[in-house]
């Protein structure tokens, strides 16, 4: 597996990373833990350095999957994790956002237990809490860095102008939203601004929340605790109607001698050198799918192909509901 690095803050991890949220939260229920367990420790032999996870994903429950899946391989592997909702110490959610200082600190101690580690790597805010200034919380994680708890900082679903006061007061090793072939929301702002400063990349859903994979059709039926089952993106008429970005992937890979799921994680690899990405799944026979997505090269003309063929597909759908989407980009 190559290494790329997140930007200039000296974060070195393998070009594809592992999702882990959709082991035991999101997508349905969660899986029986020994092959959560297999999945995770298979990610390691394929030679995933960089694992996602967050207390918000149980709650609990993620992080304390992923530090005992981890524990043996910890001084070789990366672990980024995140915090910013109010969620009480019995996993209880309050509701909305919380990003105090004294929340996060709590939020931290909390986490180094679950991962059964020393360190956070990485250290996310999860959504910008407009309630509490960013030069705080950039100060709050610089205080957690100088004291030997957390690595880097990291940003997740941020805007531009607030990545950059808060690189301005703690460097910002990492900002994480969701980009994809149907999603390109980073583009005109949040994109340049990591390059301007020089730093890395995290897309997270890069294969659409599993619709590029083009496992998911119009008649697929989600289960009351997926929450594709209320996302906008994900009608019945959406999935319908969004089913040529599927067929353009397929075209591609059918000409490449891969799959679907290859082509959207090699075409955003190779949108820019400091992107790394963090898919998911439940079963060993994708994660060995995804990884070899990092072998696959595009070449210019593939790239300008699917490109030009996807600037003419209307995607339809809302990537999220309009509660969640107003969290992001602030």
């Amino acid at each position: 597996m190559q290494k790329r690095k997140l930007g200039k803050s000296g974060l070195e991890v393998s070009a594809l990373g592992f999702g882990c949220m959709g082991l035991s939260y999101g997508y349905g229920p969660a899986i029986e833990e020994q092959q959560a367990l297999d999945v995770i420790r298979t990610a390691v032999e394929y030679g995933v350095t960089f694992f996602d996870t967050a207390e918000a994903y149980g709650p609990f429950t993620n992080e304390e999957l992923v530090g005992e899946a981890l524990a043996p391989h910890r001084e070789c592997v990366v672990i980024a994790t995140k915090f910013g909702f109010d969620i009480a110490s019995d996993g209880q959610r309050r509701g909305g956002l919380n990003s105090r200082p004294e929340h996060i600190k709590q939020v931290a101690e909390a986490s180094l237990k679950r991962l059964k580690t020393h360190v956070i790597d990485l250290f996310y805010q999860h959504r910008v809490d407009p309630d509490e200034p960013i030069e705080d919380v950039a100060g709050t994680v610089k205080d957690l860095i100088q004291a030997g708890k957390v690595k880097y900082f990291g940003l997740s679903e941020a805007g531009a102008a607030t990545i950059r006061r808060a690189h301005a007061v703690q460097p910002v090793a990492a900002v994480q939203s969701e980009y994809s072939i149907w999603t390109r929301d980073p583009e005109p702002d949040v994109l340049p601004i990591c390059e301007e400063l020089g730093i890395g990349f995290v897309p997270w859903s890069p294969l659409g929340q599993g619709f590029l994979t083009g496992k998911i059709n119009a008649s697929t039926k989600f289960e009351s605790t997926d929450f594709r089952a209320v996302f906008p993106r994900f009608t019945e008429d959406a999935r319908k109607a969004n089913q040529g970005v599927v067929d353009l992937l397929n075209k591609i890979a059918r000409r490449k001698n891969a799959t679907a799921a290859q082509i959207a994680l090699a075409w955003l690899l190779a949108q820019k050198p400091w992107i790394v990405l963090i898919p998911g799944t439940t079963k060993i026979h994708r994660l060995k799918e995804n990884t070899g997505s990092a072998s696959l090269e595009l070449n210019s003309g593939d790239l300008a192909e699917i490109n030009a063929a996807a600037s003419k597909i209307p995607i339809q759908g809302e990537r999220l509901p309009e509660s969640i989407l107003r969290m992001s980009y602030r």
